[in-house]
């Protein structure tokens, strides 16, 4: 089983808009991080979603992970101008996406981390560079699979995100959140490795 999952502000405010945080951090299972930059960004997100509020105060996603380093921090600028677009002279502008990127490559504590966004063309960068990925819609088929959330429900509330304006990738059917892709099996929160072996096979 992974140990460390880094959700990105996109999927932090998906749930935190139908107020349903609680099935993200039971599926992440103490093992959720997060950087500075999207400690940030969700800060300034609860503005809009209140239920934000709640990440800090409860602290399930941790410290928030500073890059201080200077040649950590050259890295990071560069992989948030070059590689995800962000404007020269707008600072923080995808430095949560660079942050993220950055220490799951080079930081050897987070080797192997997965990251989990619905930005598409964040995720086929990271898929490309080697870094486990996630949307939102496999969290919720991992809901679903660990006996969190209903198919059915957990279809309603991504139709839901859709209806607040929120845009993961949807499941096309009820049935699809009822099946769990094999990549994600070891996220099933509460288990062994042992355990995600027998769900695989």
């Amino acid at each position: 089983m992974s140990d460390i999952l880094f959700p990105d502000n996109t999927v932090l405010c998906n749930f935190a808009a139908i107020e349903r945080l609680d099935l993200l951090r039971a599926v992440l299972d103490g093992r959720g991080k997060w950087t500075e930059a999207v400690a940030r960004e969700a800060r300034k997100s609860a503005e809009k979603l209140p239920a934000l509020h709640e990440l800090r105060q409860q602290g399930w996603l941790g410290e928030a992970i500073r890059v201080t380093a200077s040649n950590d921090r050259e890295s990071v600028g560069h992989l948030r101008t070059a590689v995800f677009g962000g404007q020269a002279d707008r600072n923080l502008q995808h430095l949560g996406e660079a942050e993220t990127c950055h220490i799951i490559q080079h930081w050897p504590q987070f080797a192997g981390a997965w990251w989990i966004s619905d930005d598409r063309s964040a995720l086929e960068y990271a898929i490309r560079q080697g870094i486990m990925t996630a949307e939102t819609l496999g969290i919720m088929q991992l809901a679903v699979k660990a006996g969190l959330v209903t198919a059915e429900d957990g279809y309603a509330l991504m139709q839901k995100m859709h209806q607040l304006e929120r845009y993961p990738r949807l499941p096309g059917s009820i049935a699809d959140l009822a099946v769990l892709p094999w990549s994600l099996v070891e996220l099933l929160p509460g288990q062994s490795d042992d355990e995600a072996t027998a769900h695989a096979t």
